[in-house]
C-alpha cells in the first residue's frame, strides 16, 4: 500500500535513519532516503532543484513541508506537545548540523524551511516516490 505522506530524509546518516524508523510508526507516513532516485526526481519536480533537506510530502493535503517546517509537522503528527514541535522547528539547523558532524556527513542541509503547495509536476511523480518508500511496519504483517 502506498502512503499519502512520505518523508524524504538523509538515508546515509545513521541518526537520521533511526529517527525516520521511529517516525514511520505514524500510520500515514512512510520514509525514503534522499539518495533514492525517486526522491531525487520528486525534489527536482517540486523545487526545480534538489535541495539537501528533510522533506515531508503530503498528497492529501497538497502540501510539502521542508526543513524545520517538516520537523515541526512530524512532531505535531506524532502528538508531541506544541512546545516540543516549536523547539524542533526553531532548532532544526542546530540539530541538523550537530547530527551531520556526529555522523561525518560533512554537508549542511540547504535553507528550505517552509510549507509549499504541492506542484503538479511533483504530484505527477508522487506515486513513484510512495512506491519506493520503505514499507510501513504495519504493511509487513
Amino acid at each position: 500500500m502506498n502512503a499519502d505522506a512520505v518523508l524524504v530524509y538523509d538515508g546515509e546518516c545513521p541518526y537520521c535513519s533511526v529517527a525516520a524508523t521511529a517516525l514511520k510508526r505514524l500510520d500515514d507516513v512512510e520514509a525514503i532516503s534522499w539518495y533514492d532516485d525517486a526522491a531525487q526526481e520528486f525534489l527536482a519536480a517540486q523545487f526545480d532543484e534538489v535541495p539537501f533537506a528533510m522533506v515531508l510530502a503530503d498528497r492529501n493535503e497538497g502540501r510539502v513541508y521542508a526543513g524545520g517546517a517538516a520537523a515541526k509537522e512530524l512532531a505535531d503528527r506524532a502528538g508531541t506537545p506544541g512546545i516540543v514541535g516549536s523547539l524542533v522547528r526553531d532548532n532544526y539547523d542546530t540539530i541538523a548540523k550537530a547530527v551531520g558532524i556526529a555522523s561525518g556527513r560533512g554537508r549542511d542541509p540547504d535553507d528550505f524551511h517552509s510549507v509549499y503547495p504541492l506542484k503538479t509536476a511533483a504530484a505527477d511523480v508522487f506515486d513513484r516516490l510512495a512506491s519506493n518508500a520503505e514499507p510501513h511496519p504495519a504493511d509487513l504483517s
